[in-house]
């Protein structure tokens, strides 16, 4: 695992795809589930498809293709991939719409010896990913990820959820949650990430990390 995957994939321009902490993902509105299962079959054609890990969700508006299960997961190979990809998308006439695309997980936090990932793999029926982590082997659930507990806060646990979308998208998401009765608590990095919260208190991260890292540069398929 390593950030060179996902920093070379965004500088390769793949203007259909948005890379979140889930993933590299793309998403292609449909008219039916039946044209969604006709893009689903040809996507699964493309060569490599098959043996990397890609995960196609089927819905009556669209098809959600992601490589790979998380982000420290791609490689050089997934550029291509997800080239190719695109081309099939584009021969069946179909837009990727960025704007659909984000990521969902739940963060668990706390003091590293009451970090016990193993439980919610079990609790959950998900599967490991990385060590610090726990994946639905459906592909619908957010992804669990354990935190540990700064040792100077006083909680002894905690969860917050982070939700990751394209960097041009961001700011409207923020926005669209503050007029729904949030506020936001932590700005200091944005547009890279804010910290909101319900009336409760309970905390959402909104993040374009890792697609608004960096700027990205250059041009290609997709």
């Amino acid at each position: 695992m390593s950030e060179q995957g996902w920093r070379d994939f965004l500088a390769a321009g793949l203007t259909d795809w948005v890379v979140t902490h889930g993933g590299a993902m793309a998403v292609y509105p449909v008219g039916s589930l039946a044209a969604a299962v006709r893009l689903a079959e040809a996507v699964a054609a493309v060569p490599g498809v098959q043996e990397s890990g890609t995960v196609l969700t089927a819905a009556p508006d669209r098809l959600s293709v992601r490589l790979q299960r998380g982000v420290f997961f791609l490689e050089a190979h997934h550029v291509d991939l997800a080239r190719a990809v695109s081309a099939v998308a584009a021969e069946q006439g179909a837009t990727a719409a960025r704007a659909a695309v984000h990521t969902v997980q739940l963060a668990i936090a706390g003091r590293p010896e009451a970090l016990d990932v193993g439980f919610w793999r079990t609790v959950l029926g998900y599967v490991p990913l990385a060590e610090d982590n726990a994946t639905d082997p459906l592909g619908h659930g957010s992804t669990v990820w354990m935190q540990e507990l700064d040792p100077d806060k006083p909680l002894r646990h905690a969860m917050h959820v982070d939700v990751s979308m394209a960097r041009e998208h961001a700011q409207a998401w923020v926005e669209a949650a503050v007029a729904a009765g949030g506020s936001v608590v932590y700005d200091d990095e944005a547009p890279r990430v804010w910290i909101l919260a319900d009336p409760a208190g309970n905390k959402v991260c909104v993040a374009s990390w890792p697609d608004g890292a960096e700027p990205a540069t250059g041009s290609g398929g997709g």
